[in-house]
C-alpha cells in the first residue's frame, strides 16, 4: 500500500531543522510566517528578545482563528501585553518550541483550519 498526502491548498512545513524550515520545496533560514491564509512571508523578528506588539498585531490583520507562536528552540512564552491585538480579536494564540509548532500547524492546516504559524528560527 503507498501512501499519499492529502492534496492540500494552502502551505504546508515540509521540513524543519535547527535554525531552518522548509515550507513547500523552499528554505527558510530566518523567522517566517506560514499561514493557510496567504503565502508565507518573512517574519521581521529575528529573535525573542527583539518582539514588539507591532509583530503580533500585523498577525492579527490575518483574521485567523489561531496562531501557533514557535518560540525557537525552547519555548518561551510572550509578555500578555504584546498579544493584545490578537486578543482584541479573539484570536486564540498557543506557544510551542518552534519544531512542535511546524508539526501542530500542518496538523490544523490539513483540518482547513484558518491558523498562522509565526516561527522564530
Amino acid at each position: 500500500m503507498k501512501f499519499l498526502p492529502d492534496p492540500t491548498e494552502s502551505s504546508s512545513v515540509t521540513a524543519y531543522g535547527p535554525g531552518w524550515v522548509t515550507v513547500n520545496g523552499e528554505k527558510y533560514t530566518s523567522s517566517v510566517v506560514v499561514s493557510t491564509l496567504a503565502a508565507p512571508y518573512f517574519w521581521e523578528c529575528a529573535q525573542f528578545d527583539a518582539l514588539q506588539d507591532s509583530h503580533f498585531a500585523r498577525l492579527a490583520q490575518m483574521d485567523a482563528e489561531l496562531v501557533i507562536f514557535g518560540s525557537g528552540e525552547r519555548i518561551r512564552f510572550p509578555k500578555p501585553a504584546l498579544l493584545q491585538a490578537l486578543y482584541a480579536k479573539r484570536i486564540g494564540v498557543e506557544t510551542m518550541d518552534t519544531q512542535a509548532a511546524c508539526r501542530t500547524y500542518n496538523f490544523l492546516a490539513g483540518e482547513g483550519r484558518k491558523v498562522v504559524a509565526a516561527l522564530l528560527l
